[in-house]
């Protein structure tokens, strides 16, 4: 083969071509540029490894009793000082804490559920949009605290009775989140089903006899995923922050089952005594709502195909 030909072959032959680049990838890449976002998604998975993990090294009961070590200060022994019966205070704190992360991730999941269900309902059946966002404006309707209040009295007792004490306060504390905080993802979710049922690859879809169920799982849910996720950052601080209020007007958890709101519920007595009471808690919970919405915001911009790469 003379030299002619085999440039003649190597001209002709195709340039290899790269594997298309993920979209996460692409996300990841937006998501980086978000400083507060970094920052509190650090921020978050910290917090979060100290809550679960922090009690394997500090094994200090956050329960044990000991009268004799009562309302002391920070020490070595006790990084956080104690409490009024001797507890430490730094067990509490981590206790109280992955308390409050896990009522806030599940209540979350919960409301999550429901937004996205009857979003998704209302925005593609259109004969049941009328009746879902009427009941959607109900909720909207309901005073928040006093409704929570109603149902913490209400089937408190029940609970208890059926699950026991603190599995029965946990029920019945996420299902009060969570059926009380839908609302606004299915506004969201409903808003972005009208738009997207009404795009080309759906009625191309369509048009081939792909069914309901198809459409919303295949074609739908997976193009809604960017509000919805940012919906679920931002529903862990609203619920971290309702179960704090209600641990600490005493309808909350057990007084011996520490929570972050329970803790502040606790120290507001001793408040000009031991200041650091109130204001470690209270720093924990504000940290974890700003981390979480840092995050949110960052999530918000990066799954946006819109403003993603500017």
């Amino acid at each position: 083969m003379t030299e002619l030909s085999k440039t003649q072959t190597t001209l002709n032959q195709p340039e290899p071509t790269k594997p298309p680049r993920s979209q996460w990838l692409d996300v990841w890449d937006q998501f980086k540029t978000h400083k507060g976002a970094m920052m509190g998604g650090i921020l978050f998975i910290l917090i979060v490894a100290g809550v679960y993990l922090g009690p394997f090294i500090w094994d200090i009961d956050a329960t044990q009793i000991d009268i004799r070590s009562r309302n002391q200060g920070p020490s070595w022994a006790h990084p956080f000082g104690t409490d009024q019966l001797g507890r430490d205070l730094l067990a509490r704190m981590m206790a109280g804490g992955a308390t409050s992360v896990s009522v806030g991730i599940t209540a979350m999941l919960l409301a999550l559920f429901l937004g996205s269900f009857i979003g998704v309902l209302a925005g593609f059946f259109k004969r049941l949009d009328g009746p879902l966002m009427r009941l959607t404006d109900l909720f909207l309707a309901l005073p928040l605290l006093p409704l929570l209040l109603v149902m913490m009295l209400l089937f408190r007792e029940p609970l208890n009775a059926a699950f026991g004490l603190e599995q029965g306060i946990f029920i019945l504390i996420v299902s009060a989140i969570g059926i009380t905080s839908w609302m606004p993802t299915a506004r969201i979710v409903r808003g972005d089903v009208l738009a997207l049922k009404e795009r080309e690859f759906v009625l191309a879809a369509r048009s081939i006899g792909t069914t309901n169920s198809k459409l919303i799982t295949r074609h739908i849910l997976p193009n809604v995923l960017s509000p919805i996720m940012v919906s679920a950052t931002l529903g862990i601080a609203t619920a971290i922050i309702t179960e704090s209020a209600l641990s600490f007007l005493g309808l909350g958890f057990p007084p011996d089952f520490p929570t972050w709101g329970r803790l502040l519920f606790d120290g507001v007595d001793y408040l000009q005594q031991y200041p650091e009471r109130v204001i470690w808690p209270g720093l924990a919970i504000s940290l974890t709502v700003l981390s979480v919405n840092y995050l949110g915001d960052g999530l918000r911009d990066a799954l946006d195909p819109r403003i993603r790469g500017r």
